[in-house]
């Protein structure tokens, strides 16, 4: 296990971090074969891990606090915060009054008396974002939190943070998660440039991109979309449709590339994140003991430029073949108000 340093944070994390999404009614519901996982990763030199509130619903929290017990100090501990936590108002967003909140339910739920990295989840455009940086440069000062950082955030929300923070004397956003992989590449258009010019850490979440790189889906055979994530989301596995008959034609090229390096596709879809000079870890979220086990094998796999060359032919860079965040999207392109002039009158150029 390699190890750098998460953006100038001086913390030292391994490049290989461990996501517990799986863990909890969503995935593996076995809390004793979570902790069997979690400890199988601290003894395979991991050191980093990443979850979040909303993970089946404050489950997966629970489940990494009990794992923890006895080796919290060994272990970079990464939560966040954003999504709705239950009914009501006011039980999401990025405001001060729900952050206070929500980081004690999850120092709770986790067992500890601080978080390593606190994480915005996504940006919440009702929300002045220098309210949230003050309220997280609080939590810092109060010893909750050691660091914060930003996830799925676009780019000019990136900067208009690391401004804002410069312009008001507040701690700043020290790093952010988005999703990159061999079938998701938009982020290297803009956000992991701007990540490396400010000194972030990145760390990178759906390496596998929801499966298709995970050598269980390929071209022509069959894939049963009344189970697993397929089930929830059929849209994004169903092969008649344009977008993922892409995604199929673009995995057996890549298994091409992986067959060639003598590695399997997993090994070398978690590989591949990890040349980019902006990243620092990326984050695999196994739901087995045997998937977490399958995906550690990439940790040695080092991909030289002839097969980074390969890779652009198949993905050009910057490309996205799917949308890889499902679960937001911009306001302007959901609320037809901030794309329309109000009153009609003012709509025509003369």
């Amino acid at each position: 296990m390699r190890y750098r340093t998460l953006g100038r944070t001086g913390i030292e994390v391994s490049t290989f971090c461990l996501g517990t999404m799986m863990f909890g009614a969503v995935g593996n519901p076995d809390h004793d074969d979570c902790a069997g996982i979690v400890h199988a990763a601290l003894d395979a030199g991991v050191n980093f891990l990443d979850t979040a509130d909303m993970y089946s619903a404050g489950e997966s929290e629970v489940v990494v606090g009990k794992a923890l017990r006895g080796r919290r100090d060994d272990v970079v501990l990464a939560t966040k915060v954003h999504f709705p936590m239950g009914e009501g108002r006011n039980r999401g967003g990025n405001s001060r009054r729900w952050i206070v909140t929500a980081v004690e339910e999850s120092l709770r739920r986790l067992g500890t008396d601080w978080i390593d990295l606190y994480q915005v989840h996504r940006p919440d455009h009702t929300t002045d974002v220098e309210e949230t940086l003050s309220a997280l440069t609080d939590l810092v000062r109060d010893g909750k939190i050691r660091a914060f950082g930003c996830s799925t955030f676009p780019a000019e929300d990136i900067v208009e943070a690391h401004h804002v923070a410069e312009r008001r004397a507040l701690m700043r956003f020290r790093t952010e998660q988005p999703p990159y992989s061999l079938l998701a590449r938009g982020v290297e258009t803009n956000v992991l440039p701007v990540v490396r010019r400010l000194g972030m850490g990145a760390l990178t979440w759906s390496p596998l991109a929801s499966g298709f790189l995970g050598g269980r889906y390929r071209k022509g055979g069959p894939i049963d979309l009344s189970s697993g994530r397929a089930a929830l989301t059929p849209a994004r596995f169903d092969p008649a449709l344009p977008v993922n008959a892409a995604k199929l034609d673009a995995v057996e090229e890549l298994v091409g590339v992986a067959d060639g390096l003598g590695c399997t596709l997993p090994e070398l879809a978690v590989a591949f994140p990890l040349a980019h000079p902006a990243v620092t870890s990326v984050i695999v979220g196994p739901r087995t003991r045997q998937q977490l086990r399958d995906v550690l094998k990439g940790a040695e796999l080092v991909l030289d430029d002839d097969a980074l060359d390969r890779i652009d032919e198949i993905v050009p860079p910057g490309t996205d073949l799917y949308a890889p965040d499902g679960a937001w999207r911009p306001r302007p392109l959901t609320d037809p108000v901030l794309r329309r002039r109000y009153p009609v009158d003012d709509r025509p150029a003369a």
